[in-house]
This record gives C-alpha cells, sequence and structure tokens, in this order.
C-alpha cells in the first residue's frame, strides 16, 4: 500500500475540525486525522508493506523548465536555492514536521527524494513491485498506473477513507473511456487548472477521450493532424497543431516517473512502534493518544 501522504494530509485538515488541538492549544487535525485515516486503512486492506511516499520537492524544476505554469499559481514563495514554498493553510504547515516524526517513531516507511514528487515515489515503487499495489490518493493524475495485469490500482477516497472508491481498468473504461495508459494521454490532452497544465484549447475530456478511441494514443492522434484524410474536424486539426509545442513536452512532466533513486528502506508494516518512548513523548506533547492508540491496535501481532 502505497499512501500519497501529502493529498491524505490536505484532506485531513479540511475534514477533521481545527478545533481538534494539542494540549497547548496548537492544531492538530491533520495529524490526528492521517492516523486515523492509516489505521482505517490498515484495519479495512490489511496490507503486507505500508510506504507513506512524501513530497521532497513538490514542484521539480526539470517539469518547471519545460511548462513554466506547472504549479506557478500554488508558489507562496520563490527559493533560488531550493524547492519552491507552496501554498499551505497557516495551520497546517506546522502539522507535516510532527506527521513526519509520528510516522519515524512508528516505524512506517517515510520516503521522499530529492527533485522528486511523491507521484514519482509512487510510480517507481509499483513499478517494482512483484505483487499487488493498493495506491490511496486524491490525485486522478495517478490513474495512470493503474494495471490490472500487474494488480495496480487506485483506492480514491470519496468520503473520507471509509468510502474508497476502488479505480481499476473497468471503472478507468467507464468514466473516461481509456484504460491507465491512456489515461496519461487524457490527462495531456485535457489539461487540468489545478497544476497549471492548460492542455490543449477547445480539447476537453470528452472530445479527448473521442480522439483516443478513434486514433489510440496521442502520437496516433497527433499522425492524423498531418493526414489529409483523416476524419479530424478542421477546428480539432487547427487546435491540436497549433499546440504542437504543449504536446512535445508535456508527456515528460505529465508521466509519473518510474526511475526514481530510492534510499535502501523496510516497507514492512512494524509489528509495533520503532520507538515506543518517542511515541510517547509525541502523544503527550501533541494530546494524539486516542489516534495513535487506534493506530497501534490496527497493527499485526
Amino acid at each position: 500500500m502505497l499512501l500519497d501522504t501529502a493529498s491524505l494530509y490536505f484532506r485531513a485538515y479540511f475534514g477533521v475540525p481545527e478545533s481538534v488541538r494539542a494540549p497547548d492549544g496548537t492544531p492538530v487535525n491533520a495529524v490526528r486525522g492521517l492516523l486515523d485515516f492509516i489505521a482505517r486503512l490498515v484495519q479495512d486492506h490489511r496490507p503486507d508493506a505500508l510506504v507513506a511516499c512524501m513530497d521532497a520537492d513538490w514542484r521539480p524544476a526539470w517539469r518547471v523548465e519545460l511548462i513554466p505554469s506547472y504549479k506557478a499559481h500554488r508558489v507562496a514563495e520563490e527559493r533560488p536555492e531550493g524547492p519552491d514554498q507552496e501554498e499551505t493553510p497557516d495551520t497546517l504547515a506546522p502539522q507535516v514536521p510532527v506527521i513526519e516524526a509520528v510516522l519515524d517513531a512508528l516505524g512506517i516507511a517515510r520516503i521522499g527524494v530529492a527533485g522528486y514528487e511523491a507521484d514519482d515515489v509512487i510510480g517507481t515503487l509499483a513499478g517494482r513491485a512483484e505483487g499487488p499495489v493498493d495506491i490511496v490518493t486524491g490525485d486522478r493524475d495517478l490513474f495512470q498506473l493503474v494495471d490490472d495485469a500487474r494488480g495496480v490500482r487506485v483506492l480514491y477516497p470519496v468520503k473520507g477513507v471509509g468510502t474508497l472508491q476502488i479505480v481499476d481498468e473497468a471503472a478507468l473504461r467507464e468514466k473516461y473511456g481509456v484504460d491507465g495508459a491512456g489515461y496519461l494521454d487524457l490527462a495531456l490532452l485535457r489539461g487540468d487548472p489545478s497544476d497549471g497544465l492548460p492542455g490543449v484549447p477547445g480539447i476537453g475530456e470528452k472530445t479527448a477521450a473521442k480522439l483516443l478511441d478513434a486514433y489510440g494514443d496521442l502520437a496516433g492522434i497527433m499522425a492524423a493532424v498531418d493526414d489529409p484524410s483523416s476524419r479530424l474536424t478542421p477546428s480539432q486539426r487547427k487546435r491540436l497543431d497549433g499546440a504542437r509545442g504543449y504536446v512535445a513536452v508535456a508527456p515528460t512532466v505529465v508521466r509519473v516517473a518510474g526511475d526514481v533513486p530510492l534510499p535502501e528502506f523496510d516497507p514492512a508494516l512494524p509489528r509495533g512502534p520503532r520507538d515506543p518512548a518517542m511515541v510517547d513523548a509525541l502523544s503527550t506533547r501533541w494530546g494524539l493518544g486516542g489516534a495513535l492508540g487506534r493506530l497501534l491496535a490496527t497493527l499485526p501481532r
């Protein structure tokens, strides 16, 4: 089980009241919400291995170099010496180090790699996995990794993590008319304003799906642009032709990396906390007793 950790703690932050606070009054709604998410996931799905995948760089320079608008609207502060600072609610940002400390004390593997997003860590781990993989994320970008043959699916939270939509190839075909590999091309053509990806102007989700059905993949669609006998409408041909620059670089930006240089780590779900004294100290400092207790109770014995 691979967790898109930021996606989940953002959901926890907005789903759990900010009135949930530590003894000193500091909000810990994201921390406690995420711990309850993980407890429910472990209880319901019983993974053998669990990895909390992190954004060491939420806006990698190599993606920005190709498409400068990539996540540009979410930059709170530009930092020439390192990753730009992302706009984050004032009461969420201080909770992230607490989340990291708790995961480390519990012994839950936490992996982030400089220059890469959590999605890229997830893509690399999913590609290396020898058995079935459940990816837990509220980010549709990861639908591109769905692969029935390899047992890779996405668990997409509909309401908390108690109600999860299981996204396999059948679900993708039903909703989007594509499989996992086709979702990459669909997302590229459609664009995503939340990530600063413009897409091809005038080509929405339904049109993209129809074009992929007719021409197979992005390469087939662009070949049709150059084929006077193809059945593209004049407006589609003009829009796609005008977007050649974007189409040439967007696959590298939109595609989840599968070659991240991962550190050595143990993904096995711990049978108990790695550092019980630290768990107790964090529990007391941040008032996490109930949430930590629920998570610890789900760990294998």
